[in-house]
């Protein structure tokens, strides 16, 4: 066996049914051959054994009270992985899915996608198995109240800055901010995707969806092409989904596709985006109430978004949500190019079928690496005291996702892997943070 192959070997070993987290470890590592022999430091320094193993896991229990008076106890997460080049940074997802797994693959990933943004934060991740779906105003700030009570102790400005993800939106940040404020009686920057009105970034809502339309756009251009006059499908129909949609169309292209988790619609004219900002972010309704705004288009429960023919695919929802047969379809109907807008939506399978049939494809620890992008520009005008406009704000956004691009892309072809995204998102996010570990000794 090779040295990747035994780190990888002992890693499942210390981790049974961690699935995800393993899957995610090992598109990583499989990645890092070629920089491994250029760097023998990196064994030397146990690196790959170090940057496996996250700093500390924390776990806790959640409990608190519904509205009918009942008792309630979910189990909250935060797992720190690596703080080489900053403090950690990762959002906090609430979802029944949650589990140790889970949030271990999303603050792995972290580690990476943070470092190829060129700003100085490490990566961690969080959440609950709490799900928010159905849940009063009162019965949210319960829970978020209870889970702070506990997370206060792990986090702080210069320590861990926590920001949303599924289930985790500008109310929910709200009453953690202010828990975190009345326990610890600190006014500080410590979560990000807060309000405007303290200490919040204008361009935070949508910047995970623009940056991933901004790299899959510089992707686009080095071939030569655009999103203009394009037809795009997006599955999901979150923040991501919506601003993603938002920027393609604003690129010229159509998009005819968004889903959420009860089903899927096809507008062949063009998704109607007011309707869905409608429905998803002022009613938090479901996508079957679209027709009621666009009769022609069409709603299904069974299938998924990557049947429908398109130029471009933008898996925007939740991970391992496109398979290899999903794959072939798209491939068999001219997909051009893919760009992950989700925490690695694709499975490793489908992502290989996509290099090997040449469809330019952009892995989420770049595609998506926006929103974290933003969060640490909130970060540094919270330490700053200052307030960017929207327009200061997409503009740093908008380099840094062209950055991303030509970053990955010129490790792809230094280490003999030219046009493949996947293996140079990979290894330039990691040489970053190996050589800050080796220059702070075994730690």
């Amino acid at each position: 066996m090779s040295y990747i192959s035994d780190v990888l070997h002992a890693l499942e070993k210390r981790n049974p049914g961690q699935p995800e987290f393993m899957q995610a470890a090992t598109e990583v590592l499989d990645s890092l051959e070629g920089v491994v022999k250029e760097h023998p430091e990196y064994v030397k320094n146990a690196v790959l054994e170090r940057i496996v193993e996250p700093d500390r896991q924390v776990m806790f229990r959640v409990p608190w009270i519904d509205d009918q008076g009942v008792a309630h106890v979910n189990r909250g997460f935060r797992v720190q992985f690596n703080n080489a080049i900053g403090p950690y940074k990762g959002g906090l997802r609430l979802h029944p899915s949650v589990n140790l797994s889970i949030i271990k693959f999303l603050g792995f990933e972290q580690i990476f996608k943070n470092s190829l943004t060129g700003l100085p934060i490490g990566g961690g991740k969080g959440g609950s198995d709490f799900d928010p779906k159905g849940k009063s105003d009162r019965e949210i700030f319960e829970f978020c109240r209870s889970f702070m009570t506990e997370l206060y102790r792990h986090i702080g400005a210069d320590v861990d800055v926590p920001a949303g993800d599924i289930g985790v939106g500008g109310r929910e940040i709200g009453y953690l901010y202010g828990t975190y404020k009345r326990i610890t009686n600190r006014y500080e920057g410590v979560l990000t995707g807060k309000g405007l009105e303290y200490g919040g970034s204008l361009a935070r809502t949508e910047a995970t969806g623009y940056g991933l339309v901004y790299l899959t756009e510089e992707m686009l251009k080095a071939k030569g092409n655009s999103f203009a006059g394009k037809t795009v499908a997006i599955s999901g129909s979150g923040n991501v989904a919506i601003y993603a949609a938002e920027k393609a169309a604003q690129f010229g292209a159509t998009v005819v596709t968004m889903s959420d988790s009860t089903g899927w619609i096809y507008d062949k004219d063009g998704i109607d985006l007011t309707a869905i900002k409608e429905l998803k972010e002022v009613k938090r309704a479901r996508l079957s109430e679209y027709k009621s705004f666009r009769p022609k288009a069409e709603y299904s429960t069974t299938g998924n978004v990557w049947q429908i023919a398109c130029d471009i695919a933008l898996p925007c929802a939740t991970q391992n949500e496109l398979n290899e047969e999903d794959a072939k379809t798209l491939v068999k109907n001219k997909v051009i190019a893919v760009g992950e807008g989700a925490n690695m939506p694709s499975t490793i399978e489908a992502q290989e079928f996509f290099v090997k049939s040449g469809v330019l494809f952009a892995p989420a620890k770049a595609a998506n690496a926006g929103g974290v992008a933003t969060s640490a520009l909130e970060m540094s005008q919270n330490s700053q005291r200052l307030h960017w406009t929207f327009e200061e704000v997409d503009a740093k956004l908008h380099t840094i996702m062209r950055n991303i691009y030509h970053q990955m892309a010129a490790a792809a072809e230094k280490y003999g892997h030219k046009g493949n995204f996947i293996m140079g998102a990979n290894i330039a996010g990691f040489k970053k943070v190996a050589d800050a570990m080796v220059a702070q000794g075994i730690q």
